[in-house]
Order: structure tokens, then sequence, then C-alpha cells
């Protein structure tokens, strides 16, 4: 519906669009394209999520305390990615920065707010204002940027690495590869990577495509709130749940130049994966650990 009203209001405003020529025809290719991918996403977020769990009355529930709140750092990362992607497609289409900017803010808000309606109709989660709220933060942290500076100068990203902590409570954290890549909390790290050369003057020296990143993750974690001592009749050992800082560089996709539209289009897709780097932790068991490498 979203989308139908777009291409409703770009054909309106046709006129209006000083800076770039409407493309009528790329538009339709992307209402096409995103609803036969978001379709795509839905089905693979219910076999790999929800499959197998009672459904019940739509409802809504707190769970600003579950996972260290690094369910709240999912949300508002895939938010962002998803405003990003509608942008590339809004302005590709022929839609000027600003309504591209908007546009895929509500494109990408209403993309992930559809997931809690999956959430409110299960048994076992909920409909949640905190992830609502973490939505909103995403799409708005790149609808901001983009049409005040008209380039994303800090990214939100992701990494993921497995672990051993799944094997213990798989129901919760993964039975398989897909489903530990979505659920396991344990394996993620959330990243704020900033560019420093957009923060330089235009003669800078400072390499465009190097960034500095903030990362958050977690460990320990077995259970939504807290470990239990046993999972169906047995016995699982005890971990604390710990909460981790990292400090890294990064490398800003966008900012390599290259001739090839390929490549160009490859390092947008990726722009929001993080690149393997050595690294600073924090946490509070161990006080600083230096990573050689990490993911």
């Amino acid at each position: 519906m979203l989308l139908v009203m777009i291409v409703h209001h770009a054909n309106s405003q046709n006129q209006e669009l000083q800076e770039d020529i409407l493309n009528k025809k790329r538009l339709n290719t992307i209402v096409y394209t995103s609803t036969g991918l978001y379709a795509g996403t839905m089905t693979l977020l219910y076999f790999g999520w929800y499959q197998g769990t009672p459904m019940t009355s739509f409802h809504f529930f707190n769970d600003n305390e579950n996972d260290l709140q690094l369910d709240k750092f999912a949300h508002a990362t895939t938010a962002y990615v998803f405003t990003g992607y509608a942008y590339n497609w809004l302005r590709w289409a022929g839609l000027n920065n600003n309504k591209a900017s908007i546009y895929s803010g509500l494109m990408g808000f209403a993309s992930m707010s559809v997931i809690e309606i999956l959430d409110g109709f299960s048994a076992e989660y909920g409909a949640s204002w905190g992830d609502l709220v973490a939505n909103a933060a995403g799409s708005t942290l790149f609808m901001g940027q983009q049409m005040i500076w008209k380039e994303q100068r800090m990214r939100l990203k992701f990494s993921y690495h497995p672990t051993d902590y799944a094997q213990y409570n798989p129901k919760l954290l993964g039975e398989n590869h897909l489903q530990r890549a979505l659920k396991d909390y344990n394996g993620m790290t959330f990243w704020l990577s900033a560019n420093v050369h957009s923060f330089l003057r235009e003669e800078s020296r400072f390499p465009p495509w190097i960034n500095i990143a903030v990362g958050y993750g977690g460990c320990g974690i077995l259970g939504v709130t807290s470990n239990p001592s046993e999972i169906d009749g047995k016995p699982v050992p005890h971990f604390d749940r710990v909460r981790k800082y990292y400090l890294t560089l990064d490398i800003d996709w966008t900012k390599i130049k290259t001739n090839s539209s390929a490549l160009r289009f490859v390092f947008k897709t990726l722009s929001f994966v993080k690149f393997p780097f050595p690294a600073l932790e924090y946490n509070h068991q161990q006080d600083f650990v230096f990573h050689w490498i990490y993911f």
C-alpha cells in the first residue's frame, strides 16, 4: 500500500521534480521487485523464526529487558539497512534526494513494523513498543543524514560469528546455521561506523574509505531475560550474561572509487556489513581484551 501511495504521489507531483526526472517504468519495477523481496523475506522469517510457535490473539508486551537489549540494536540496524536500500531504489527511479529520503524512511519503518504484527500474534512474543521505537530510530538515522548532508556519514552495521551457546538451548538460539544467524545474539555485534573524512576538510588526505567503528555485543545469553539452570529436564552450565563494547576500524565500501558499475552495486549492497579488523573489547569481567581480528 505504501508503494502504491508513492507511485500515485510521484505521478501527481512529476513537475515538482527539478533535481531529477521521474522514470515511471523504473518506479513500477521497484514496486514489483520490492513486493517480491518483501514477501520472500517474510517467508524466510516465518520458517526461520516463527514456524512451530503457538499463535494467539494480537497483544503487546514489554521486552525491553530481553537479550541485553541486543534485539533493539538488531531492529534499529535492520530498519536502517532497509531504508538505505529503499533510498537507492527510489533515487534510481528519479525521485530527488529529499523525496527519496522521506519515502525510504517510511518504507524502512513500515517494513520492520510488519514484523511486530507477526510478533503480536505469537504466544511466545508480542508486539513491542520498544521495537517500534528502535525501528523508527534506525530509519530516522538514515533519513536525517541524507536530508542534512546528502550522504551517510555514520552507518549502522552488523557482524556475526557462530558460537557454542546455541547447543545448550537450540529452541531459543537456533537449531541450524540459518536460525542461529537470526536468533543467537551471542554471536551478533552491532556497529556505529563513522566516516572520518566526511567530518574533515575536503582537502584532507585522510583516506575517505576508512571509518572508526564502535560496537556492542554480548555473550552468555541462554534465556531471554535470565539463564535457566536446566532445559527440557537437562542441566546446563552456568554462564554470566556479559555486555561487550568494541572499538575498531572499518571500511566504507561506498567511498571506494571504481569505474565498474557492478562493483559499485556490490559495494552499496554490502555497505551494512562490518569489515573484519583488529579490535579492542571492554567487558566488566575481563576489562580490556585485544582481538587480532574480530568479526
